[in-house]
């Protein structure tokens, strides 16, 4: 259980990005793409697992002294470094495997390594580095989106691309800001750069940034054709959602979007909502 534990699975909800795609395409009960979009989505998820082995490895001894990390498997000790190492090696073979065997497209894999490479440059060392450490958080949200395009060889429309990165960064300073908020900088070093109100007002900043460039998506002529004419609708929801997770952030939330997510049944409600709606234009209406 604790080897499950440690690839941090309940971390897969952001890899459902990669379904985005697919689901705007208006593909997803095509069974060949639909598979196609699941297999990559099962490859992801044993990448970003393998990289959160390796932060928890680099940062073992720091987790032993944080009171919400102390219990993770490798900070506690019920794992052994050694072991860790073991599981990554598995895991990496797995992915070899999995990649060879649905033939995964060329720039698929091209993404899959710009994420991995980023993130092990983070976990090494990168995270302590201001504006570098938030823009690496952004990309992997955005790289989710474009691998899950990539699978189905499909363009990702600019204003939805957009939305995407401005809500990316929305998160990635959220978390920063809570994380100075819950422990300082004995958390981590590179808080020690940020001021609150430099958080806050780049937070909002890309806040109102995502909300306007979804907007324009949805109401994109090329988009709001006789079929999903009535995507414009779905705004008041998504500015639901992110007045919520806004007033989340802004109280005793840890920062971390899964967290938030998870443990908010408001968001997760209004999330379904949004995504029952979204079915309905996309593919009943």
């Amino acid at each position: 259980m604790d080897y499950i534990k440690l690839m941090r699975p309940k971390h897969y909800i952001k890899n459902l990005l990669i379904f985005i795609p697919l689901i705007f395409s208006g593909l997803f009960f095509d069974i060949n793409n639909l598979s196609k979009t699941f297999y990559s989505f099962i490859i992801y998820c044993l990448v970003t697992s393998i990289i959160y082995i390796i932060n928890d490895i680099k940062d073992k001894n720091k987790d032993k002294k944080n009171i919400i990390k102390k219990d993770r498997p490798l900070a506690s000790g019920r794992i052994s470094c050694r072991n860790a190492v073991i599981e990554i090696v598995i895991l990496l073979l797995i992915v070899v495997f999995l990649i060879c065997l649905f033939k995964l497209p060329l720039i698929s894999i091209l993404f899959l390594s710009i994420y991995f490479i980023l993130n092990l440059g983070y976990s090494l060392g990168l995270k302590n580095i201001p504006i570098l450490d938030i823009l690496i958080l952004a990309s992997g949200f955005v790289i989710r989106v474009l691998y899950g395009a990539s699978i189905l060889h499909i363009e990702v429309s600019n204003w939805l691309y957009l939305s995407i990165l401005s809500i990316s960064f929305y998160l990635g300073l959220g978390k920063r800001r809570n994380e100075m908020n819950k422990a300082g900088i004995k958390f981590r070093k590179v808080l020690k750069y940020y001021s609150e109100e430099f958080l806050d007002k780049n937070m909002y900043m890309f806040l109102c940034m995502s909300i306007i460039f979804y907007s324009l998506w949805a109401a994109d002529s090329n988009i709001a054709n006789e079929n999903h004419n009535l995507l414009i609708y779905t705004i008041p929801l998504m500015i639901s959602i992110c007045m919520k997770y806004s007033m989340d952030i802004e109280g005793d939330s840890s920062g971390d979007p899964v967290e938030v997510i998870l443990k908010d049944k408001v968001i997760l409600l209004l999330g379904f909502i949004f995504v029952v709606v979204i079915f309905l234009i996309l593919y009943v209406w």
